[in-house]
């Protein structure tokens, strides 16, 4: 039996690929959160992936409490940055498949074109940077049939996200001021998920690889909320507001649209329009 490792089981991607793997028979899936398993210990992960057998990694676990990390710093590197190191090293000592998520906010959002896998890094949040130092301890130690997918923008009918927040925050309020000037793309975990699983079995390569992900389609959080309300019928009132207005500890990118032909290419893959995942994670919510 071919034994995959999924690390953050309870949060939004993790919980995703739990759904999927409902029924799977191809794989046996052993699912964790920091319950069961500490990432941050080295001997430890490899005392639980020697006793499992594991043949795949899939790291869903993150540190992603954006504005909390910028005074949590130690642990959002000890999560984002040690424990990506620990797969690593792990990975390439048992020759163990191993495929870890990444995010936009390694770029700085300063440019005008769909970021490439190749565009030099330059995060201006501590999450971003704990998470660009992970990338970089995984590409340094080199496991072979490793790749590294960066993402944006996640939501999912689990855990906690955009989608839903938006959702509450319309039970109790006729007015609500979105930030207009942060352009990306949504990317619903489900469809990340379905990726990561059917593309498992062609992750071979000697050297590892970075790719992007995230659904088709450009728009703003403005955008992204007055669709929600829109597929949903609720009616509540928008105001546009910069950035500036909305003051955060952490720095978020004004443009982080990734690129996502290399992948494409590579997996021969389609990847859906956001408007659709969004009605299929409205309709499971629902």
């Amino acid at each position: 039996m071919f034994n995959i490792l999924v690390t953050g089981s309870n949060g939004q991607l993790g919980s995703e690929i739990r759904a999927l793997a409902t029924g799977q028979t191809n794989y046996n899936f052993i699912f964790t959160d920091v319950e069961e398993l500490d990432i941050t210990k080295h001997q430890v992960v490899e005392t639980f992936i020697e006793f499992h057998k594991i043949n795949a990694i899939l790291n869903c676990a993150a540190y992603t409490a954006v504005d909390k990390a910028e005074s949590d710093i130690e642990l959002a590197n000890e999560i984002n940055n040690l424990a990506a190191e620990n797969f690593a090293r792990i990975a390439k000592e048992k020759k163990i498949k191993f495929i870890h998520i990444s995010t936009d906010y390694v770029f700085d959002g300063v440019s005008n074109v769909p970021y490439k896998e190749n565009v030099n890094p330059n995060p201006q949040s501590v999450y971003g940077k704990t998470k660009l130092a992970g990338e970089q301890a995984i590409l340094k130690i080199n496991p072979e049939n490793s790749i590294i997918i960066r993402t944006s923008w996640v939501y999912s009918s689990f855990g906690n996200n955009f989608v839903k927040t938006m959702l509450r925050m319309s039970k109790d309020r006729d007015e609500l001021n979105i930030v207009a000037d942060q352009i990306g793309s949504p990317t619903y975990a489900r469809d990340l998920a379905k990726i990561m699983m059917e593309n498992l079995p062609k992750v071979k390569n000697k050297t590892v690889e970075s790719f992007h992900y995230s659904n088709e389609g450009v728009y703003s959080w403005y955008d992204f909320a007055q669709t929600i309300f829109e597929l949903k019928g609720i009616p509540i009132k928008l105001n546009p507001i910069e950035t500036i207005q909305y003051p955060t500890p952490a720095k978020r990118p004004y443009y982080s649209v990734l690129n996502k032909n290399k992948m494409k290419e590579k997996y021969q893959i389609e990847i859906p329009y956001w408007k659709n995942s969004l009605v299929d994670c409205l309709q499971k919510l629902n």
